[in-house]
């Protein structure tokens, strides 16, 4: 018994080994606990001003939609700039429009519409905030102590939520809900003063910063060209849509079918947040039994269930049930998806892949508030309840298609970062460019169908770093002779791209140069396209070097040795 603890701990719990975790776990949790306080306040609020049911949805899609709008741009800023900083720059935001909405509803003047727009401003807060504070993880621990961070992390979102739905729920019947605005104001102290002492050490960069455009633009494009993570999206999307039905209608689960009032809504979220924790307790642990594909059509399975049950409960306790088994399911799902992520991405890319994560994720919990809220308002709530729960049920086939991945032994380190570029043998700046990159291969004829294949994964891999205009030319005088060719738009983003190919590509890479004929190293060109008016500027040594192929000593393959030919490494 005292092994399968140690088991259990060494699985769920070593991430609070490490003390700024901790810290930051701990402060966070206060934090979780006013939000969630003030959402109470928010929601129920909104029932007291304008009781119908696309307006009070509307207050999950206000917090919700500013994740779908600014987490790219979050993400891009979490990777360029310090991470710490932005955390309390997002803090502070949060802090400030909080404290305003307590006071514009203690003297009577809020409004509908101006209760979302307060709302929407916490969500902005959020939305700059997530990215950066999971990225951050990985700074925080040890990347194979991630997924139980992550688990953890979930885990103080669902503790407060045990709670503090209930007390929310309290302190808006008793006091009103500018006090729960209020307390949510004061709990974003603590997190800031940790932040604030936090001596965070950003990773240091061997090239300049990217801007903040050509940031979103190469997360999106890494995001597209990568398998695991485009599964890993659309999963979360469409359980996010369908699941967001219990999320957003919870109000009026507890007045309509329930008969209760705010008191009773935090109970129903407080049992949510119970089941929440016990999946956030076991989800670490699952995982080393069950792969991330199985524990995501399990709790598709048990939230589609319980989302049916609570349409057709009417009683307080059977709906406190399968609520719990909801909340369980939420926490699995959403903890598979967010460490899947985290693991299947270097971390030059992982603030921007999380921020898409989020925007996708939170993207469908906006859309899906809004359309249960307008299927309730039109039909009823049963039926918008039990259709969401039909769909999470026809979700489990899925994984046939789009499998969510297991990348926990992928080692995504850049294989270059400690090795530089050999400096060209022409005047060259940063900007210099287009750079055009040939790669020279002898293909033996028996070998053109697996070179064909390899070279589909490697065209991928390229232009998922940032490679531009990829093609693949063969001889029609030399057939074994194959050439690879692409370019990048500045002699900077060549070398960004360089550094970008990861340890867990190189297996791609040898794939194709292992089928080079004899294993000999192929002959790599670098050139910097001029046009030709350039050249009268050039003097005749500058011109007779250009194009020249320039070679590099470090060898391909393991054990390889570069030969005297002039071959060199890309």
């Amino acid at each position: 018994m005292s092994t399968a603890f140690q088991r259990w701990r060494a699985s769920t719990l070593a991430p609070f080994d490490v003390p700024i975790f901790t810290a930051i776990w701990i402060a966070t949790l206060v934090s979780t606990f006013g939000s969630l306080i003030q959402s109470v306040g928010a929601s129920w609020l909104m029932i007291s001003i304008a009781p119908s049911a696309d307006m009070v949805a509307l207050v999950q899609t206000s917090v919700t939609l500013p994740v779908m709008l600014l987490s790219l741009l979050a993400g891009a800023m979490a990777d360029i700039w310090d991470r710490r900083r932005l955390m309390l720059l997002a803090q502070v935001i949060m802090l400030a429009a909080s404290m305003t909405l307590a006071i514009v509803t203690w003297h009577g003047h809020v409004t509908p519409w101006l209760l979302l727009g307060f709302t929407f401003m916490l969500g902005c807060g959020g939305a700059l905030y997530g990215p950066a504070w999971q990225s951050s993880v990985g700074e925080q621990v040890p990347r194979d102590l991630v997924p139980s961070a992550v688990a953890l992390n979930s885990l103080g979102f669902n503790l407060a939520r045990t709670v503090g739905p209930a007390l929310g729920g309290a302190i808006v019947a008793s006091l009103g809900a500018q006090f729960a605005f209020l307390i949510n104001a004061v709990s974003y102290i603590g997190l800031i003063a940790v932040l604030g002492t936090w001596r965070y050490s950003p990773r240091a960069r061997t090239l300049p910063p990217e801007s903040l455009g050509a940031a979103m633009l190469a997360g999106l494009r890494y995001a597209r060209l990568s398998p695991t993570l485009v599964a890993t999206f659309v999963r979360a999307t469409v359980f996010a849509v369908l699941a967001s039905s219990v999320w957003a209608l919870m109000p009026l689960i507890a007045r309509d079918l329930v008969r209760g009032g705010p008191i009773t809504y935090g109970v129903l979220l407080g049992a949510f947040g119970t089941g929440a924790i016990v999946g956030a307790l076991s989800v670490a642990h699952l995982g080393k039994r069950l792969s991330n594909e199985a524990l995501v059509r399990l709790a598709s399975i048990v939230f589609g269930v319980a989302a049916i049950g609570a349409a057709l409960s009417s009683w307080l306790a059977t709906t406190m049930l399968v609520l719990l088994g909801a909340g369980a399911a939420w926490v699995m799902s959403l903890a598979t998806f967010n460490a899947s992520v985290q693991i299947t991405s270097p971390r030059w890319v992982v603030g921007r892949t999380v921020a898409i994560y989020q925007m996708v994720a939170f993207g469908g919990l906006a859309l899906g508030s809004w359309l249960w809220g307008e299927v309730a308002h039109a039909l009823s709530l049963r039926t918008s309840l039990i259709t969401a729960g039909i769909g999470l049920l026809a979700t489990v086939p899925l994984g046939r298609w789009l499998r969510v991945p297991q990348a926990e032994s992928l080692d995504l380190e850049s294989m270059r970062e400690d090795l530089p570029a050999r400096a060209p043998r022409i005047d060259i700046v940063p900007q210099s460019g287009p750079v055009v990159v040939n790669i020279e291969y002898r293909i033996a004829v028996e070998d053109r169908v697996a070179f064909a294949a390899a070279m589909q994964e490697l065209r991928r891999v390229r232009q998922r770093d940032g490679a531009h205009g990829w093609t693949l030319l063969h001889d029609m005088d030399q057939p074994e002779r194959w050439i690879e060719r692409y370019h990048s738009p500045t002699w900077l983003e060549h070398q960004r791209r360089r550094l970008r190919l990861t340890r867990a590509d190189q297996a791609i890479e040898e794939r194709v140069y292992r089928l080079n004929r004899g294993s000999a190293l192929p002959l790599v060109h670098r050139y910097l396209e001029r046009p030709p008016t350039s050249l009268s500027a050039l003097d005749r040594s500058d011109a007779e070097r250009l194009g020249e192929c320039t070679a590099r000593t470090d060898p391909l393959i393991p054990g390889s040795t570069p030969p005297p030919d002039g071959s060199v490494r890309n």
